[in-house]
């Protein structure tokens, strides 16, 4: 019986699939460097500030691993909270700031 292409696997494509490994590498060097690297900021630290960058940037699974990361590091709910607390600010001002540069634009005065 010959296999045909609906019986075949569907998976997921590894991160990254589509960027030629030169790119890649590049990244994945960025990355060490600018993450890993030690600064005064604590792991713990860096995690919650990466939960709340990897919210306002719509990366799910950035915040997933950073989320998983942070608890490794022993990081409360409370603390994870307080820092979905603050993306949720800065996507609320990304808002703002959006809505008033349009009626900048425009010239409207809605409630003025």
């Amino acid at each position: 019986m010959a296999k045909h292409d609906s019986d075949k696997v569907k998976t997921t494509p590894s991160s990254m699939s589509m960027i030629e490994p030169r790119f890649r590498n590049i990244y994945k060097s960025f990355y060490k460097e600018t993450y890993y690297a030690k600064t005064t900021l604590d792991p713990k630290t860096k995690e919650l500030i990466a939960i709340g960058c990897s919210l306002v940037a719509h990366c799910e699974g950035c915040a997933r691993g950073h989320i998983k990361k942070a608890l490794e590091l022993g990081a409360t709910k409370e603390e994870i909270s307080d820092a979905i607390v603050v993306a949720v600010g800065i996507g609320a001002a990304s808002v703002v700031d959006m809505s008033d540069k349009s009626a900048i634009h425009l010239d409207l005065h809605h409630f003025e």
